[in-house]
């Protein structure tokens, strides 16, 4: 493999990791808030157990995804020098205010809110919970506006063959971020429901087996369960709402990518949606595919009109290749592909069943939750040794559909790193080749290397998170509260919980 080939894999590997603790830390940072607010305003003791065991779990993954995440913020700079120069004026603008919310806002309220418990009235520590909660949000939304504007530039205008920002409200009000940010939250929604249910079923299961749990700390998981199964039912409502107006988007700014989530060879009027297809889904002419569709469907979802046209891979490559040339430039920094013909057509396979993936591990997860609220009415759980097993296996669905999410996103924008707007609400003239972004001056021995190191690093840091979920699962509730409450605080009337610091147990 190139050096282009090798960044797009070490890119590929360390955002993926990443993004398996972001959607799990935003939404369970707001249901945690929510359990706290409960607490508050009832002094209900089972909310505060709630709100300390859910939040120690919380604070576990927030942890790995400060790590991780980190990196990939240098990754611009080892890897993609080159894309930096590019788009610096605009990206790191985004970049920047998301480091300020994430280092300076998230980490100085959650750390009071970690401190605070024996320290702070509740009103406070509350207020510090739910700052924590909406900063999570407004950092997700600073990297949401940065990407989407790699898929829709906006905001710019040219100067020496760079954009520069003429616009940050434009950034931000780009209509591409504003169907990504609900979309985005909705899945974290998604992520956390499920996790709730998940370990919660789990908990419930293995107490049913063993006869050990009273009657208090059953319906507190009880109690989780249903709020994540509701959680989850709301979170999907919403994914399927705000993914149709991201569809519609789509089909007017990227048509390659929505002809390539389709593997949609040719032009069709109306068009029917793919449900599945069999054959070499590959191949551009798309000879030997076979295809089971819902007539119409497509049409609806690209325009909101069953008639609709949608063009096909084989209509748009011309006027691809008119807009934004046949060949690479000349340019020795490119390596192998320097004056090949370039190639438009994003990988069919990949983008074809990524948006199918997701699709389906979403709908499994939300015919999950769908379900637990129905086995689960009126105090009821179902028995049998496979519910604690299945429960937990659950959980990974959610997280599934959002990793084929983006894999679909990023892979369907191929060749380019920023996207060119045939939709006249962009700037028009803006576009960047992901071979034209890679470094210059490095080796494919270099990026192999890091490529290798970040891999083990991040491998050790899995075992290190799954160790600590583990030991936490099943300490349970006991781990993060005092057996008995300490001298003089009366849980019945909403006490603070005042603890010493050795079994705070959130101060680690």
């Amino acid at each position: 493999m190139d050096v282009l080939d090798i960044a797009r894999w070490q890119f590929g590997i360390t955002t993926v990791y990443h993004f398996l603790m972001v959607p799990l830390t935003i939404g369970l940072a707001i249901l945690v808030a929510g359990m706290q607010t409960a607490w508050y305003r009832t002094g209900n003791p089972r909310y505060l157990k709630m709100t300390k065991f859910w939040g120690k779990l919380m604070l576990v993954n927030f942890a790995m995804g400060v790590v991780t995440g980190i990196v990939q913020e240098f990754q611009f700079g080892m890897a993609w020098s080159e894309y930096s120069r590019f788009v610096g004026d605009v990206f790191g603008s985004m970049l920047a205010m998301e480091g300020i919310v994430a280092f300076f806002v998230e980490s100085t309220f959650l750390g009071l809110w970690i401190f605070g418990w024996d320290r702070l009235s509740k009103g406070v520590h509350l207020a510090c919970v739910w700052a924590f909660s909406l900063a999570t949000v407004f950092s997700a939304y600073f990297i949401l506006a940065a990407n989407s504007w790699m898929q829709h530039p906006v905001g710019i205008e040219m100067v020496d063959g760079k954009p520069q920002l003429t616009s940050v409200w434009a950034l931000l009000t780009n209509s591409t971020v504003l169907a990504a940010l609900p979309h985005t939250l909705f899945g974290c929604f998604a992520v956390a429901g499920a996790f709730l249910v998940g370990i919660a079923a789990w908990k419930i299961a293995r107490h049913h087996r063993e006869s050990a749990v009273d009657n208090e700390d059953r319906g507190l998981w009880h109690a989780s369960m249903r709020l994540g199964a509701w959680v989850g039912v709301v979170a999907f409502a919403g994914l399927a709402v705000s993914g149709d107006v991201q569809a519609k988007l789509m089909f007017s700014q990227q048509p390659m990518k929505m002809a390539s989530a389709e593997a949609l060879c040719h032009t069709e009027q109306p068009a029917g949606f793919s449900v599945f297809a069999y054959g070499d889904v590959g191949r551009p002419d798309c000879e030997s595919v076979k295809s089971v569709t819902v007539p119409y469907l497509l049409s609806y979802l690209a325009n909101g009109d069953v008639t609709s046209e949608v063009k096909g891979v084989q209509e748009l490559l011309p006027e691809y290749r008119e807009k934004y040339g046949t060949h690479y430039p000349d340019d020795p920094r490119l390596g192998e592909l320097a004056g090949e013909p370039i190639d438009y057509t994003p990988n069919l396979p990949v983008t074809y069943w990524g948006f199918r993936f997701m699709i389906g591990f979403g709908s499994v997860a939300a015919a999950a939750a769908a379900g637990v609220l129905w086995f689960t009415r009126r105090g009821r759980f179902p028995k049998g040794r496979w519910v604690g097993p299945v429960a937990l296996a659950s959980i990974a669905t959610p997280f599934l559909a959002n990793v084929f999410g983006w894999i679909f996103t990023e892979m369907g924008r191929q060749p380019f790193v920023v996207v060119p707007n045939p939709n006249p609400s962009g700037v028009d003239g803006v576009w960047m080749f992901t071979a034209q972004a890679v470094s210059s001056g490095v080796s494919a021995g270099e990026m192999l290397t890091s490529v290798i190191a970040l891999t083990a690093v991040y491998g050790v840091l899995a075992v290190v998170e799954v160790f600590l979920m583990v030991r936490f699962v099943r300490g349970g509730v006991e781990a993060v509260m005092p057996a008995h409450p300490p001298e003089g605080d009366d849980e019945d009337e909403g006490s603070e919980g005042k603890q010493s610091d050795d079994v705070l147990s959130f101060a680690y």
